[in-house]
């Protein structure tokens, strides 16, 4: 799609594209088969009563082990993505507390929770240290992060061509950007990773390609 084509859809209508092409791009590119290889490395470790950040679309409801989980639940800004979870928990027999609302203020109690789940999320967020912050408010004391996540490239080439296309790319694709480290970002707000794999994934553009995941903790 041309970048004129993607502007005429955008002025289609109030928030046209936001409500009804957005949802659709971001479930396809995140439900892609690369991508679902590395969804069901990370989230079937969740345990206990787990929180799911950018829970639209209830991709990783396919992912859980349900028998390490004693209550699901999570936030996410979209009402379209959350209706299209709500349907899909009720469909797999999940009885989730899915709540619209956004990662920087999370609608739920200090120390609840077992573990907290982000796939494909921090990209997105207004304020990356916001939302860590909050995660540490509403983890137990022990209580670990998950995380999987695309973000900046460790190599000039894919990193220069992040830069170039962020713009762009955050237009058109529900503010996602390019050019977040991820890692580096959990440690700046002090939590200690445990073991990480960050590598390029298969099949897919460089700049679009490089993601993290694996367990923080306070």
């Amino acid at each position: 799609m041309s970048a004129s084509q993607s502007s005429s859809l955008r002025e289609a209508g109030p928030n046209f594209w936001d409500r009804h092409i957005m949802p659709r791009l971001i479930t396809f590119c995140c439900g892609q088969p690369a991508i679902a290889r590395a969804r069901s490395r990370i989230v079937p470790r969740a345990t206990g009563d787990v929180l799911e950040l950018g829970c639209g679309g209830g991709i990783n409801l396919d992912h859980y082990d349900r028998s390490r989980i004693t209550r699901l639940s999570g936030v996410d800004p979209s009402l379209q993505l959350l209706e299209t979870a709500r349907a899909k928990a009720k469909d797999r027999g999940f009885d989730a507390d899915f709540r619209a609302g956004v990662a920087e203020a999370l609608p739920f109690a200090d120390g609840r929770f077992d573990t907290v789940l982000t796939t494909f999320t921090l990209c997105s967020v207004q304020d990356p240290d916001a939302v860590l912050r909050e995660m540490r408010r509403v983890l137990k004391p022990g209580g670990s992060i998950l995380f999987l996540e695309h973000g900046a490239a460790p190599d000039r080439g894919p990193a220069r061509w992040q830069q170039r296309i962020e713009p762009i790319w955050k237009s058109i694709a529900g503010g996602c950007h390019l050019t977040r480290p991820v890692g580096d970002t959990f440690r700046a707000q002090g939590f200690k990773l445990g073991e990480c794999d960050s590598r390029y994934l298969p099949k897919t553009p460089r700049f679009l390609g490089w993601i993290e995941m694996g367990e923080a903790r306070a």
